[in-house]
Parts: C-alpha cells; sequence; structure tokens
C-alpha cells in the first residue's frame, strides 16, 4: 500500500485545533452565504494578524481564490505577470483565464520560484499594443512553489517597480503560514502595497478553506456575485469560517507551520541526495535519478517529480520525527 506521508501538504488530516472549532460552531441556526457572527468572528482575527481592514471572504479551494480574484484584478484583454513555475501558471487548468474571460499569465523566470527584479523590468519595459495582453497585475507567492521565502525588501522590490507601471498586486499565500514561521511578518503585506491576499487554510493543516482578504476594498463591490458566479458563495459558510477562528485564536496555523518547517529541516539535514533549493519553509527539494525514485516507490513511499525535474518532499503539520527518521533511512539506503 502507497504511503503519501511525504507527497504534499495536503495530504494530512485536519489539526485538532480546526475539529475543535468545527464541532464548537457546529449547534445552533445561523445566517447561510456568510452573513453570520461565525464568519464575522474569523475576518476580525484575520483583520488583526494581517493588522488591516480588508474584506474577507472564504472559499473552498485555492485554485477557486486564485482564479476569482485574479478575475478581478484584470480584464479579458490583459494580463497578469507570475513566475513561470507559480501554481497559477502551471498547476491550475487555466482557471484564471476562464474565470477572467480570457486573462493571460505572462511567466517570468527567477531562482527557486521567485521572480527576478530583472525579470520582472523585462515584462513590465514591453510598450502597450494592441496585438498581446499588457500586464494589469503582478502574481508573488509566499512561501514559493519551491519552498522559498520572499524577504520584505526583496518583496518591496517588486511591488514597487509593479506599483509605478499602476499595476495591481496579488499575493498566492496558500503555504503563507510556513514563510510567517520563516520570519515573514504578515503585518507588513498591506504596506507594501499588496492589494489581494489568498490565505491558504488548506495546507496549513486545515479542513479545506482559503480566505481572500481585499485589502483594496474597492475590490468588494459586486464579489459576492462574482463569488455566485464562480460557485463559491457557500451557504454553511460558517463551516470554511470557523476552522481559521481554531487556527488564529490559538496561533495554530503559524505554530503548526513552524514544525513543519522543522520537520523539512531535519529530513534535510539526513537527505542523501543533492538538496537543490533553499529549505526556507516545508519543502525539499532533491536531485534524484529516475532509477532512485523507483527504487523509492517501490518501497511505498510516493513522492512527485517536480516541474524542474527534481524530487518533492513535502512536510506538514502532522509529519512527526520518527516519520522523518523512517524515511530519511530508506533514502539513505537506496543512496
Amino acid at each position: 500500500m502507497a504511503r503519501y506521508d511525504f507527497a504534499s501538504d495536503n495530504v494530512a488530516g485536519a489539526m485538532p485545533e480546526v475539529i475543535s472549532a468545527l464541532s464548537r460552531f457546529n449547534d445552533g441556526s445561523v445566517a447561510g452565504y456568510g452573513d453570520d457572527a461565525v464568519c464575522g468572528i474569523a475576518a476580525d482575527l484575520i483583520r488583526s494578524m494581517l493588522d488591516a481592514d480588508a474584506e474577507v471572504r472564504f472559499v473552498a479551494s485555492g485554485t477557486a481564490a486564485n482564479a476569482l480574484v485574479l478575475a478581478a484584478l484584470a480584464a479579458p484583454h490583459e494580463a497578469v505577470v507570475a513566475h513561470e513555475h507559480s501554481h497559477v501558471a502551471t498547476d491550475e487548468t487555466g482557471a484564471p483565464g476562464f474565470f477572467g474571460g480570457g486573462v493571460g499569465i505572462v511567466g517570468v523566470r527567477g531562482a527557486s520560484g521567485r521572480i527576478a527584479p530583472d525579470a520582472l523590468a523585462e515584462a513590465l519595459s514591453r510598450p502597450d499594443e494592441p496585438h498581446w495582453q499588457s500586464p494589469a497585475a503582478i502574481s508573488l507567492t509566499n512561501a514559493t512553489e519551491f519552498g522559498a521565502v520572499y524577504r520584505h525588501a526583496e518583496l518591496a522590490a517588486l511591488i514597487g517597480s509593479a506599483k509605478d507601471r499602476g499595476l495591481k498586486v496579488h499575493l498566492d499565500g496558500a503555504r503563507l503560514a510556513n514563510a510567517v514561521a520563516s520570519g515573514f511578518d504578515p503585518k507588513s503585506l498591506a504596506q507594501l502595497g499588496v492589494d489581494v491576499v489568498v490565505l491558504g487554510g488548506t495546507k496549513a493543516g486545515s479542513t479545506p478553506t482559503e480566505a481572500i482578504v481585499l485589502l483594496d476594498k474597492s475590490l468588494g463591490r459586486r464579489f459576492g456575485a462574482r463569488l455566485k458566479h464562480g460557485g463559491q458563495l457557500v451557504s454553511k459558510a460558517r463551516f470554511l469560517a470557523a476552522p481559521w477562528i481554531g487556527m488564529l485564536e490559538s496561533g495554530a496555523w503559524s505554530r503548526r507551520a513552524g514544525h513543519a518547517n522543522a520537520m523539512a529541516a531535519r529530513l534535510a539535514s539526513r537527505m542523501p541526495f543533492p538538496v537543490i533549493h533553499p529549505v526556507e519553509a516545508n519543502a525539499v527539494f532533491v536531485e534524484m535519478e529516475e532509477a532512485a525514485l523507483k527504487r523509492l516507490r517501490s518501497n511505498g513511499w510516493s513522492v512527485y517529480r517536480f516541474i524542474d525535474g527534481t524530487v518533492r518532499f513535502m512536510c506538514s503539520w502532522a509529519t512527526t520525527p520518527d516519520l522523518v527518521d523512517e524515511l530519511a533511512a530508506v533514502l539513505e539506503a537506496i543512496a
């Protein structure tokens, strides 16, 4: 039987704080579609964490959140600049373009998933022409798809360049908890000029829930209708909001992400294969020949070969030191 312990950080169950919150807010009747006290409490906790006045909406998937947000930031004849290996560029089956009526993605390079400043400058230097989709927004990911964490100065430089050209800024925070646990200050996002944050709950250890945080509150006009149109205006919205209360009231959102980060560092320290990307969050990417990967899989471990050819090992809130050591022993034997 295949073991998926390190295949992704969304293969684990929900953390105890989430299950407790779901049970806590299950009793009684409340208003539907987000007009309830549970959603209000969760939204206030998110605003407090970000130290920002913002509109907060809850949806059931990161793909839906990213796609609906990018559709709000760019018109069908426009584009969004993103890292060429970002989730919105490679792993959402054209959803931003679908929900945006044709919105394009301009992929740019950069080491370990971080957009290179000169690559962004090149993308933004193209003149507006009727024959291509000019950028209206930039999408940044923290932590990146390769487990790297943007620091404040790096984000400030990229966002400054985008703002100078009149672009809106979207932050894909599917693993923002891991970036925060690595030292990134979530309160800096509003100060930096980010317009919309997609706050990740699922990969952090929740049941499926993501929070769309509209730091630019002008984007909130008819946003409920946008969610309904996209099938994401959930009637029993309290069950998307309650996990955030459990995660944020207790501090578990970032605390358990810190544990996942520590487990990745532990695995990297015992990894017999070359580690290719910096281990700054909860992922370890290694160079591994196909024969070695097959041997690992024949031992029952299921992991992915990633888009850049590396093999990815993901740790989660539920990863234990014993699990890490068990995998490391297998890897050492294979190597």
